[in-house]
């Protein structure tokens, strides 16, 4: 591996916060604030006892504000994260045959991991190359059309809508692990809207929430009450039953839980998702505005429509070297801007998280622009 070059970004260039990884994500300093004052009676105390259960309570009212659920919606959750849920999903919400979009890494796994469940029907894929969107299309059979509100992988965000036409009970489950709480959505669109805290929702991993619809509690007791084995700690019914009663079936990481509810209480307090998804257009706006007037760098995602507000790819040309830009960013204190390892892109990508002030991603830009002119004259 070649040397870093030995460049020093100017002081007055650097954010003040040097965090743009797209998971784990910055953790906003009063949310850790909150939660060294809370420490004394809440961590290392039982989750099945008053100070963590009321927590739990917290974050399950936080989501269903932040969301604006619809009547009988309810919040559940559990240990593990998204590709957990996706083993739960399978065993627990899956009857018969899904329809999985797919557009990128992430949204590629769930759809491997129902076509690897030997007692479900061959699902259907329909995909798109990365940093395209695919769309669902109604199709006789199918009981899940499992969406992607934004592929983490390619910055690609995709509208979410029901599909028309469907089987009756048909769901739509949309993962929304990098898009919860920074990207609007109708969430009467969904059954199952599921996601992990550490991305929007400025969190640890190893936990999954799920908002989830009248229709799809029914379809999650049904399953439960047939003969089909679930191991228990991915059971969907004994995760809603346990979250009903505001706790989990299995001992959480409570700094976690805390962390989460600290973000979502301050989006709400602030405004809401209005607030929050407001914030990351700012940043995206900033960040695509750059890319298209630079003479090196352009958004990876073609079409505007679909230029994801969390999560910015840019595509760099030859001439500079992404890994070794991404390096020197790591020296001076900026971190994790490296493209995801699997697309294989001359590529930076950028969280622009809620929680990531806008004014940090212009003094990004600047620090990029700073490196570039320091590597082309070297």
């Amino acid at each position: 591996m070649a040397a870093t070059p030995s460049i020093t970004i100017p002081a007055d260039l650097l954010p003040a916060d040097g965090r743009f990884g797209c998971g784990p994500s910055k953790v906003r300093p009063e949310a850790l604030e909150a939660l060294v004052a809370d420490a004394p009676t809440y961590l290392g105390t039982s989750h099945r006892q008053a100070p963590v259960k009321f927590m739990v309570s917290r974050l399950r009212n936080a989501v269903a504000e932040l969301f604006a659920l619809p009547d009988g919606y309810e919040v559940i959750l559990g240990n593990g994260g998204t590709t957990v849920f996706w083993d739960a999903a399978v065993f627990g919400l899956i009857e018969q045959k899904s329809q999985h979009l797919t557009f990128g890494e992430f949204s590629s796994k769930f759809a491997e991991c129902a076509s690897r469940a030997p007692f479900l029907g061959e699902p259907t894929v329909i995909s798109a190359p990365p940093g395209e969107a695919a769309e669902a299309s109604a199709e006789t059979g199918v009981d899940v059309y499992a969406l992607t509100h934004n592929e983490t992988s390619t910055g690609v965000a995709m509208p979410i809508v029901r599909p028309t036409g469907t089987d009756e009970g048909a769901l739509v489950a949309v993962d929304a692990t990098s898009a919860a709480g920074g990207l609007k959505f109708d969430a009467s669109q969904t059954d199952v809207y599921y996601f992990a805290p550490q991305k929007c929702l400025a969190s640890d991993g190893g936990l999954w929430i799920a908002a989830v619809s009248p229709a799809a509690q029914e379809r999650i007791d049904r399953i439960a009450a047939s003969d089909r084995w679930i191991p228990a700690s991915i059971d969907l019914k004994i995760a809603k039953d346990n979250s009903l009663k505001d706790q989990t079936y299995n001992t959480p990481a409570l700094a976690t839980i805390h962390l989460a509810v600290s973000q979502m209480e301050w989006i709400n307090t602030n405004g809401g998702l209005g607030m929050s998804s407001a914030r990351s257009a700012k940043s995206a706006e900033i960040m695509y505005g750059w890319a298209e007037a630079s003479e090196y760098a352009t958004p990876f995602v073609a079409d505007p429509a679909f230029r994801s507000n969390v999560v910015a790819t840019i595509d760099l040309d030859d001439s500079v070297e992404a890994t070794t830009v991404s390096a020197v960013l790591r020296a001076n204190g900026i971190v994790d801007t490296d493209s995801y390892r699997k697309l294989g892109r001359n590529q930076l990508r950028i969280a622009m998280f809620p929680a990531i002030d806008s004014e940090d991603i212009e003094a990004l830009t600047r620090c990029i622009d700073h490196v570039v002119d320091e590597l082309r004259s070297a």
